[in-house]
C-alpha cells in the first residue's frame, strides 16, 4: 500500500472481565498508518514475551474492524457490530477457538487536531467456555520525525 502513509505511535489497551477479575494488558510500539477514502489501515510489529516477533494489521472500517496477527500466533479476526464471528487462534501451545460477539466500535480517524482512538466492545467465548467481555481501546499518535 503505498501512498498516504505515516508513522504513528500505537498504544493498545486491553481489559478483559472473567468472572469479576478484570485483566488489563498494554501493548506500546512504532506503526504505520495508511489512509483512504472508507478505510484505515493500521500495521506494526509486537515483540512477545519470549522476544519474538508478531505482525500486526488492522484494518478499520466504520462499523467493521479486521485484525490479522502473524508470528509464533496466528489469528485473523473481524469485528463486525452486532455480529458474531468465529476464528481460531493459533499458538505455539495448541489451536483456540473463539467465538466473538462485537457489541459496539467507535473510531475517530487521526487528523492533524487529534488522536485517532478506535474502542471495540466486545465478548468471548474460548473453545465453547464461559464468555468474558472484553474492552480493547487502540490510540493512534503522530510520531515525531526522529531522523
Amino acid at each position: 500500500m503505498k501512498g498516504n502513509s505515516k508513522q504513528v505511535a500505537v498504544e493498545l489497551k486491553t481489559a478483559i472481565e472473567d468472572s469479576g477479575q478484570k485483566e488489563y494488558n498494554t501493548v506500546r510500539e512504532t506503526g504505520q498508518l495508511y489512509q483512504k477514502a472508507n478505510m484505515d489501515v493500521l500495521t506494526y510489529t509486537e515483540t512477545a514475551d519470549d522476544g519474538s516477533s508478531i505482525s500486526n494489521m488492522m484494518t478499520i472500517h466504520t462499523n467493521k474492524v479486521s485484525v490479522k496477527r502473524t508470528g509464533p500466533v496466528q489469528m485473523h479476526q473481524t469485528f463486525h457490530e452486532q455480529k458474531l464471528s468465529e476464528n481460531v487462534f493459533q499458538h505455539p501451545h495448541g489451536n483456540i477457538h473463539m467465538e466473538t460477539f462485537t457489541n459496539a466500535i467507535d473510531y475517530q480517524m487521526l487528523t492533524a487536531q487529534q488522536n485517532g482512538v478506535l474502542t471495540i466492545d466486545y465478548t468471548v467465548r474460548l473453545n465453547g467456555q464461559e464468555e468474558r467481555e472484553h474492552q480493547l481501546t487502540l490510540t493512534i499518535r503522530p510520531k515525531e520525525d526522529s531522523q
